[in-house]
């Protein structure tokens, strides 16, 4: 199942590498973007040493105040505490000295964009570091080929491509060439997801994977300035990203870089030739991000089309070169380049037809320009929110939304029960087992955008409880086993997924929440069911969890039987999880009909989720519930119960107000 990008696995937590997180990190180039990833690794790994280097002492010193800077806001954000922010201060050294990078264990070059420069500095290096160093560029453009074709361990080297800001974009390309070990791209993947990042791993090729559509893009973005301003390029580019090309281009002085890449890609042919106008403006007059712009149709049509052709363009070669996968692209233009959908996403909302007259016009004003080869529909069937692992004979889905943690909805549960219902049919197929990407979270919940759409209205929300019931449902009447693999937080929708998997295994700094009370509504697929029928003992902790939005840790979880077993990382927790597939075998117990005894719910005067006040009524509501459910005759009664007791909540007064306040960013204010 694995590509050549990914001959392992393409999760890249699975497995744990034999080198630890490094201990000593030096960025060379104390410039544009080198503080800012040496922020971000020293905010994820505060004990660690970073060396900042720089042959001019001003770059330094800018960077000092830079990163001082940020830990202050930090703090002043209630991003970091105090204690923190110490550790991550500490031990930052400010250096034009080589050779105090001696003992780092990994040097990330963050120069200028020359070759020649680039290889003088590694030439340097690798006199200086131990043989075990890892060595990186963070080239946007150059093949590693180029850039480490003098160094005498080609093996430990590679590009690490970091994305502006560095120390919150979580994309990061890895990059993979004929002389690297494979093991050194498997332990950055896995140190850099580790870390808090979505790493991508590409081919060597000119620009690599979001560089070579975000060049094009701001290149033939420059092109339309004939008939079109800067401002209103933008404005018509905000429907496809969150900030146009030329506000962009402003903010991470990217015009001469753009000038480079495009060039390098002339290689490939002339149709890439940088526009004329890099080379002869510093800034561009463009409105701020979201303010009004007037564009005539004609014009936002032309514009529109154009951006979208090259955006095309640019996505069908790079899947028919192999240089990035589906998945990854279309990722990573959402993550790293701030595209609203995905590439492959828009061209399924526009339609082959569509799409291909789009491609083909562009093709037309562009000879030379590439193109999809076969039909669109082929590069638009793959899984966009889940990776699919195989390890002895158990399939690992993984949650991959980091931009949302993990959060559910509709395409997300669409895409783990086919993958369910086809493993069930795969005599290969052992068990499943579903986790979260990253460390922070297993998932955060399901999406509450489109419940907003069915306030007040009773029927439609019963049914849309109904129908996010699905991947459940199928989970409840598996043969063979689904065990839950609970890394960091896991809430709402999230642990209602997780406590209807037949086994859960859990990270130690995992927890269970049910918030779905302080936003006026309530667990209604089966949260307010199946925790009494699994665990009737701890029907106690169930009721605090639904009514009042208490947490469970997963040390907790494990005292009263709901995690299974407990561990201390990542890999750890797949393995275990794996393990206990592999101990249900085909001994899978289903929940059970009949009505569940369950201790009686005591009345709590005001009702409280921590400072906040709760609605009554819906507390009211969801006690009831619980203890109709309990009484059911049949499981499916007593899930019939949880989704009309949020048809029910849907119509609430308290619901209107704990919606509108979550999307506006603000605490509810319950009236009843």
């Amino acid at each position: 199942m694995a590509s050549d990008l990914y001959p392992t696995y393409y999760n890249p937590l699975i497995e744990k590498p034999e080198r630890p997180m490094p201990n000593e990190v030096a960025m060379v180039g104390a410039g544009t973007i080198g503080p800012d990833i040496g922020y971000y690794l020293k905010s994820a790994l505060p004990e660690m040493k970073l060396y900042l280097v720089d042959i001019v002492e001003k770059p330094l010193e800018d960077a000092k105040k830079r990163i001082e800077g940020y830990i202050q806001k930090a703090i002043e954000k209630k991003k970091m505490t105090e204690e923190k922010s110490k550790a991550v201060g500490r031990d930052i050294h400010y250096t034009m000295d080589y050779g105090e990078i001696k003992g780092a264990d990994l040097v990330i070059e963050a120069a200028t964009e020359n070759l020649e420069i680039k290889r003088k500095i590694f030439a340097q290096v690798e006199e200086i570091v131990s043989p075990g160093t890892i060595i990186t560029s963070n080239t946007s453009s150059i093949p590693a080929e180029r850039i480490f074709s003098g160094v005498k361990r080609p093996e430990r080297t590679t590009i690490t491509h970091f994305f502006a800001p560095a120390w919150r974009n979580p994309a990061v390309e890895v990059i993979t060439w004929k002389k690297v070990d494979r093991k050194i791209v498997d332990y950055l993947a896995w140190m850099f997801c580790a870390t808090g990042k979505t790493p991508i791993i590409s081919k060597s090729e000119i620009c690599f994977i979001l560089d070579r559509v975000f060049c094009n893009w701001c290149n033939d973005a420059a092109m339309l300035l004939d008939t079109a301003t800067a401002s209103q390029v933008d404005k018509v580019a905000e429907e496809f990203v969150f900030a146009g090309p030329f506000y962009v281009l402003n903010l991470t002085k990217g015009n001469p870089i753009n000038v480079e890449a495009s060039t390098l890609q002339m290689e490939e042919g002339q149709h890439y030739r940088p526009a004329k106008i890099f080379q002869s403006v510093e800034s561009w007059v463009t409105a701020p991000t979201g303010s009004k712009v007037d564009v005539p149709d004609d014009i936002r049509e032309r514009v529109s089309e154009r951006l979208l052709g090259v955006l095309f363009s640019q996505s069908f070669d790079i899947i028919n070169r192999g240089i990035g996968t589906l998945e990854d692209l279309n990722l990573g233009c959402q993550i790293g380049l701030g595209f609203r959908k995905g590439p492959f996403d828009i061209m399924r909302d526009l339609r082959e037809g569509e799409t291909r007259r789009i491609i083909d016009q562009f093709q037309k004003d562009h000879p030379g320009m590439p193109g999809p080869k076969g039909e669109v529909s082929a590069y638009l069937d793959f899984k966009r929110h889940i990776l699919v692992d195989q390890m002895n004979g158990v399939r690992i889905i993984t949650i991959r939304r980091p931009q949302f943690l993990n959060a559910l909805n509709e395409e997300v549960n669409d895409e783990i029960w086919e993958v369910l219902k086809d493993g069930e049919n795969d005599p290969t197929v052992m068990g499943f087992v579903i986790t979260g990407y990253g460390g922070r979270a297993f998932c955060a919940g399901a999406e509450i955008g489109k419940f907003s759409q069915l306030l007040g209205d009773a029927e439609a929300s019963i049914q849309y409880s109904r129908d996010c019931s699905k991947l459940l449902r199928f989970i409840d009447g598996a043969e063979k086993p689904v065990v839950a693999a609970v890394n960091g937080m896991t809430l709402g929708g999230g642990a209602e997924l997780a406590m209807r998997c037949h086994r859960l295994v859990a990270t130690r700094n995992a927890y269970f929440q049910f918030p779905e009370v302080t936003l006026g509504i309530l667990p209604g697929i089966g949260g307010m069911v199946v925790p009494y029928r699994r665990w009737p003992a701890s029907a106690q902790v169930f009721h605090d969890m639904i009514r009042f939005g208490t947490r469970l840790s997963a040390e907790r979880a494990m005292e009263i039987g709901v995690v299974d077993r407990l561990v201390d990382n990542y890999a750890h927790l797949i393995a275990s999880a794996v393990q206990e597939v592999k101990d249900l075998g085909v001994h899978v117990e289903h929940i059970h009909d009949g009505p569940v005894e369950i201790a009686g719910m005591e009345s709590v005067e005001p009702p409280m989720a921590g400072k906040l006040l709760l609605s009554r009524e819906v507390v009211g509501i969801i006690s009831k519930a619980i203890e109709d459910a309990a009484r059911a005759t049949t499981f499916e009664e007593a899930l019939d119960v949880g989704y009309k007791a949020f048809g029910q909540v849907a119509c609430t007064e308290a619901a209107k107000e704990g919606i509108s306040a979550f999307l506006e960013k603000r605490s509810p204010e319950f009236r009843k």
